[in-house]
């Protein structure tokens, strides 16, 4: 697992729905060895995974409420559905979206068959 997860992490999962990679979750909760906090937790989360498909709404606002719960040192991965599958997302837009939340794109990577994660980590104070 690239993602970078570690036992005992509490992640948040926003967009869940049933075309998600239900494989790619199971390994992530392996790793961190505790369950996924949904959308209603008032904990500070280590990580969010964002599913995020075209027409699930403005990403820009997903990624600002999934901010209000991370550490200031956690991820965010927005999971998008690669080419060529229902729902893709252009990484221009999270490339546009990321900047506006005080993010910044670290990488992208295949993670299951037909998911893409990319990884987005608050801007480092000072750096412009």
């Amino acid at each position: 697992m690239r993602m970078g997860f570690a036992k005992g992490e509490l992640i948040l999962e926003i967009g869940y729905g049933p075309d998600c990679d239900d494989d790619l979750r199971a390994e992530i909760k392996q790793i961190v060895a505790t369950d996924f906090h949904e959308n209603s937790t008032n904990e500070v989360v280590d990580a969010v995974l964002l599913w995020f498909r075209d027409g699930d709404g403005d990403l820009v606002d997903e990624l600002m409420d999934a901010m209000a719960y991370l550490t200031e040192t956690g991820p965010i991965w927005v999971l998008t559905p690669k080419v060529g599958r229902d729902g893709h997302v252009e990484p221009s837009d999270i490339q546009d979206a990321a900047p506006t939340c005080g993010l910044s794109q670290t990488s992208t990577i295949a993670v299951a068959k037909d998911w893409t994660a990319t990884r987005l980590v608050a801007r480092k104070a000072g750096k412009r």
